[in-house]
């Protein structure tokens, strides 16, 4: 019985894990984007003629700023659907039953 109640606790941690991985890249990458945004309009309103090198350079920074969300929330799903650590102790106690 004490195998089902570490494996609940690994589950309830890993989904609170992938919760938090979740909302924080959300977070940051909110911040991030308005942070980005406003230093690009910042920089066309002080020299309009620079507006066309500036985007550019926005939109290099903005796709790294969304390439950290698209990392942490796979990761986040990855630990909610197919959870490593437990598959690990269920295997290490089918081999503890088992030996």
């Amino acid at each position: 019985m004490e195998i089902v109640s570490v494996a609940s606790q690994i589950q309830g941690f890993s989904v609170l894990a992938a919760g938090l991985l979740i909302s924080v890249a959300a977070l940051g990458t909110g911040i991030g984007f308005g942070l980005l945004g406003g230093k690009f309009l910042e920089g066309v309103a002080r020299q309009p003629e620079l507006g066309p090198m500036l985007m550019m350079r926005m939109f290099i920074m903005a796709g790294l700023v969304d390439a950290f969300a698209a990392i942490s929330i796979v990761m986040g799903l990855l630990l909610f659907f197919n959870n490593p650590f437990l598959a690990s102790v269920l295997s290490a106690a089918k081999t503890a039953t088992v030996g």
